[in-house]
């Protein structure tokens, strides 16, 4: 293994129904891995996005922008725990790559020292940070957590979108250098303004 940032899991999903409080919401947040340390198929990269993957609501997840969502791995322990502590379904079951509705479930880069334009160089493909994630009620459904929204925003624990500035091909196992972008605001930093925004 190589100390080095390191993508663990490519994680897909197509849009199905969740039921929320008695309504019927489609989503694309239950990914599930489909290139790992284990079997670490490649998966085309295009402008768009993953090959397979589908989003149901572009504006929070899609488009240019917000292609991909990428998530620390360094993160799962946190969301086991949670699980545990509130009663989650997912209790006393190991959060598999993909629970957190990402992508890429990755290791090196935290949101603290991910910044907007810094790019992620894979061997074939590039990506460009863009924004943090937000958490949002399909989320707090998926974690089955009344309180996971607010343990996001407590945490800083939200991942961040990616741009495609290079399409090819990714495949779990690899890892990536850190181009530094203007390095004015970090993922970090972005989610906490935008979280004062909202109060």
């Amino acid at each position: 293994m190589t100390d080095r940032p390191t993508l663990h899991a490519i994680n897909l999903a197509v849009v199905s129904p969740m039921l929320i409080e008695g309504r019927r919401i489609m989503s694309g947040i239950n990914k599930l891995p489909v290139s790992t340390l284990q079997r670490p198929e490649a998966i085309a990269v295009g402008k768009l996005g993953l090959a397979g993957d589908e989003q149901a609501d572009p504006t929070v997840h899609g488009g240019l922008a917000k292609a991909i969502y990428a998530y620390p791995l360094e993160h799962y322990p946190f969301w086991q725990q949670a699980c545990q502590q509130h009663g989650s379904r997912h209790a006393g079951s190991t959060l598999h790559h993909g629970m957190l509705g990402e992508n890429l479930t990755i290791s090196g880069l935290l949101e603290q020292d991910a910044y907007v334009g810094d790019v992620l160089e894979f061997a074939d493909c590039r990506l460009q940070i863009t924004e943090p994630r937000q958490p949002c009620f399909k989320f707090q459904a998926h974690m089955d957590m009344r309180l996971a929204v607010k343990l996001m925003a407590q945490s800083g624990h939200c991942g961040f979108y990616l741009a495609v500035l290079q399409t090819g091909t990714l495949r779990a196992g690899e890892s990536f250098r850190i181009l530094p972008g203007p390095r004015e605001l970090s993922m970090a930093e972005a989610f906490r303004r935008r979280l004062r925004r909202q109060d």
